[in-house]
């Protein structure tokens, strides 16, 4: 079985940054099939454009863009590209980094798919720390990933805890009808939960109220289409927002930059 060495990936890498027990790639993935394989090191794998197929030993995952893998330290997986082009973007960490900030391993192992909107909307500043490379690109990046570790911890030791059966049902809900005028009220009564109640455990299971979770939704539904050659307008439309200036606003809390520079980043690779 192949062992990919720091920084390794199958395909044409645009950009390639070194940091201290970090390094950052944005890759081009050029193989329609890499057979099974693993990495030296933990690692996150995003997205950017695209699609691809990717199985490990105990889950095979449909990406599309906006996808967010984890991948623990030599665990074997493969890959299946279609013909099209397909672009990620990784962060690597080493032993060092994980030693030097006192995260183990364990906090987050395996390799899994990352669903909340707020993991993915770190990681989308995260792509843009490196397209803006400033004199704080480190400091930046090394805060962003103990925030992404930070959070993980929290859903892993979450996960333990039984559930009620409401949480699973309303994530289904935000993160299929983003585009409806979902309401407390409204939510409360398909779920028959007591709007009170929802309102009250709400921010326990997801660390934020309703409003902010649908914005941070919308935000990372938009991030795929700004790809595309859509117009603002249309993609604040599909996306669920009132009109762009409203998606220009929330993108900006969210990513720290306007969706029109964010695009030019975007291509600009």
């Amino acid at each position: 079985m192949n062992t990919l060495r720091n920084g390794e990936y199958f395909g044409e890498t645009n950009q390639k940054i070194n940091l201290k027990g970090l390094t950052i790639t944005d890759t081009e993935y050029t193989h329609p099939y890499v057979d099974w394989h693993y990495h030296e090191n933990a690692y996150f794998t995003f997205l950017l454009q695209g699609n691809m197929t990717e199985g490990n030993r105990k889950e095979t995952y449909g990406c599309s863009a906006g996808t967010l893998l984890y991948h623990h330290w030599e665990d074997p997986h493969y890959n299946i590209k279609p013909d099209i082009f397909t672009r990620g973007f990784h962060i690597e960490i080493t032993q060092d980094w994980l030693d030097r900030f006192d995260i183990q391993k364990n906090k987050a192992e395996g390799s899994f798919s990352i669903k909340n909107p707020a993991l993915k909307l770190l990681v989308y500043q995260l792509f843009k720390e490196t397209k803006i490379n400033n004199n704080s690109l480190e400091a930046n990046v090394n805060q962003l990933l103990l925030h992404l570790f930070s959070e993980l911890a929290c859903e892993k030791k979450e996960n333990k805890e039984r559930k009620p059966v409401w949480v699973g049902q309303i994530n289904e809900i935000l993160h299929e009808c983003t585009t409806e005028d979902l309401t407390l009220s409204g939510i409360s009564k398909t779920l028959n939960i007591h709007p009170v109640h929802l309102s009250r455990d709400f921010h326990k299971y997801f660390h934020c109220n309703l409003g902010e979770y649908l914005r941070k939704t919308k935000v990372s539904q938009s991030m795929k289409l700004l790809n595309t050659p859509s117009s603002l307008t249309d993609i604040a439309l599909e996306c669920g927002f009132a009109d762009q200036s409203h998606f220009t606003r929330c993108f900006k809390e969210n990513i720290g930059i306007t969706p029109l520079k964010y695009r030019n980043l975007l291509r600009n690779h």
